[in-house]
């Protein structure tokens, strides 16, 4: 054996480490702050989704030593909740019909509010705290009276300023301004009259709950790079041009975003209709109510689940998204 050979087995090459590289470390620090919510998920959530889906199926009866007997029926509550409560279907369907109309509105509504708070002005701050200020006092005290429609009743009475009562009539505010003749005489559809007459009408509800989406809107907006507006404007795009050929696609992202929140904040709000029929549905219905009020909120999620998927299904195909390469 040479020196050479000798030598060349003494000395070892070190080994290489294998450095991970920044996605890979930022995918790691990303699981890390899953992982309460994936434990909570896990530990608490999962067994209480699996006894719920365990009594939608079943007939629970309450043992008289204590505890409960489950004893299995098949469909047979989904059957009744469709076919014998006929209150379940019609509640549904007037909850899709009230989602139709209330997501395009507060997407319009924080939409326009996001861009007049984008640009430059005095107090630009303080406005963005007034309009967000509804979704910090919508919790708590706020969330049950306005669960409880009382701000709706008191503002709907007929009694109003003429009678010096000192209370309004929101259903007024339309006739006031008298949109409905307005619509008449430009020959417009009865079914854009009342949307219109809707939305006048449900000002308080859409700026109440439109205060997330305009903080999600705003963020895209200060995400566009101001060289692009500057090129446009060097161009001699008009300000219109500028919003659907620029704002509008690189915001669209938001916009999946922002539908997709209000969708699922609209199905699981206190004052959802469906949700209200759910809960009261076991003091109302037989003794197997519990039951019955349990398959509904599966229908419900099923269908919620349904049009989500639809929704970003549909919208991810004209959705732009700005490549950073």
């Amino acid at each position: 054996m040479t020196e050479q050979t000798v030598q060349s087995k003494a000395v070892k090459a070190p080994k290489k480490r294998k450095i991970a590289s920044l996605d890979k470390r930022k995918a790691r620090v990303g699981w890390v702050f899953v992982l309460p919510f994936l434990i909570g998920f896990i530990l608490v959530y999962l067994p209480m989704l699996f006894d719920s889906f365990k009594l939608a199926f079943s007939d629970m009866t309450t043992l008289t030593g204590g505890g409960v007997e489950f004893e299995y029926i098949g469909f047979e509550n989904f059957r009744y909740a469709l076919f014998t409560d006929a209150g379940f279907i019609q509640t549904l369907i007037s909850g899709l019909g009230q989602l139709v109309f209330e997501v395009p509105a507060i997407l319009l509504f924080s939409l326009f509010m996001a861009i007049l708070l984008n640009q430059k002005m005095v107090g630009r701050a303080a406005f963005r705290a007034i309009f967000f200020l509804p979704v910090v006092l919508s919790t708590g005290i706020m969330e049950s009276i306005e669960a409880g429609n009382i701000l709706g009743s008191y503002m709907g009475e007929t009694s109003g300023i003429d009678d010096g009562s000192g209370s309004s009539a929101a259903s007024e505010i339309v006739s006031a301004m008298d949109f409905e003749t307005l619509f008449s005489n430009m020959k417009v559809g009865t079914e854009l009259v009342e949307y219109v007459v809707q939305i006048i009408n449900d000002i308080y509800a859409i700026v109440n709950r439109s205060g997330v989406q305009m903080l999600i809107f705003l963020a895209g907006l200060q995400s566009i790079s101001p060289a692009i507006y500057e090129a446009c404007k060097i161009d001699g795009a008009t300000g219109w041009e500028t919003f659907w050929k620029i704002t509008f696609p690189m915001i669209s992202p938001m916009i999946l975003v922002n539908a997709v929140y209000t969708i699922i904040d609209s199905f699981t709000t206190e004052s959802n209709t469906v949700m209200s029929y759910i809960e009261s549905a076991p003091a109302t219905m037989p003794s197997n109510g519990t039951e019955i009020s349990t398959a509904m909120s599966w229908m419900y999620f099923l269908i919620v689940v349904v049009i989500l998927a639809a929704v970003a299904g549909i919208m991810s195909m004209f959705v732009f998204y700005q490549r950073k390469d």
